[in-house]
């Protein structure tokens, strides 16, 4: 086939490869994105995301599988390091970009520096849903969902924010077992759909510290739907401002709870690569 013009970008550590496939451009499916993501034998990100044409007045719509090639709904980062894509596109109007995306359409303002770079976005991420049949997580409440491995306790809260999350109140994350209980916590049957799952401490009533673990994926340096879900949660409890940082591994992001939640962040881009799916072993 002919070789494929990727960018590889980041935002708070969270890194994805772009494909612009406007018109009737190539697609992957879920084994070449599982290929391409691989960070042995291919190029290495945790998420793939196809740039293609918007409708109904979109500027451009977001196809956004995970590193395994499961599709997923929505990524707060992702959507980042699409903008900055759709920006070299020339798709920005002005400094702000719509989008369409699995969890519905989402609008991206733009931040740029003194020479008119794109260092940064916010994003309009929709409201967060505490419905359980909209997250979605069996039984009647998302409240108060408990779990225990090897004598862990967790609980916490199941939220949507366009996709499933679980947001476990931890005394410190950095201790917590996310690779070795991520994977079962991911997978809980209760979230048909599988879930993200974060781990958060209080730092104060405007700031959080978060490890996630993210389906299809693992643990990731950030999440942007997962920084949304830990401060719609703990300010649901009461436990938070509705303006508040989450620091994560990757960086701090900027959370701004209301009728919707909006996420800012900085994004970088990495390089540009040709590479050709087949050629890449699976």
């Amino acid at each position: 086939m002919t070789p494929l013009q990727l960018s590889k970008l980041h935002a708070t550590g969270n890194d994805f490869l772009v494909l612009v496939a406007l018109g009737d451009g190539w697609r992957p499916d879920a084994a070449d994105v599982e290929r391409l993501c691989d960070r042995h034998r291919g190029v290495g990100a945790d998420g793939f995301i196809t740039l293609v044409d918007g409708d109904d007045g979109a500027d451009a719509a977001m196809v956004l599988r995970n590193a395994d090639g499961g599709v997923a709904e929505m990524s707060g980062n992702g959507m980042r390091t699409l903008a900055w894509v759709a920006d070299r596109e020339g798709l920005v109007r002005g400094d702000e970009l719509i989008v369409d995306t699995g969890g519905g359409r989402r609008t991206v303002e733009l931040e740029r520096d003194g020479s008119g770079a794109v260092v940064g976005a916010t994003v309009d991420m929709g409201p967060a849903t505490f419905v359980p049949g909209a997250i979605p997580v069996s039984g009647r409440s998302p409240f108060g969902l408990t779990a225990t491995f090897h004598g862990t306790e967790y609980g916490g809260d199941a939220v949507g924010m366009g996709n499933p999350h679980w947001v476990l109140l931890v005394d410190d994350p950095d201790a917590a077992r996310v690779e070795s209980h991520g994977p079962r916590l991911s997978t809980d049957p209760r979230f048909p759909g599988g879930a993200n799952v974060e781990f958060v401490a209080i730092t104060d009533r405007r700031a959080l510290r978060m490890r996630v673990f993210e389906r299809g994926v693992g643990e990731t340096l950030s999440c942007g739907t997962g920084a949304c879900a830990a401060a719609a949660v703990t300010h649901r409890r009461g436990l938070t401002d509705a303006e508040l940082d989450v620091v994560v591994r990757g960086g701090t992001l900027r959370v701004n709870v209301g009728d919707t939640i909006r996420l800012g962040g900085p994004v970088r881009h990495v390089f540009d690569v040709t590479v050709d799916p087949e050629t890449i072993a699976p």
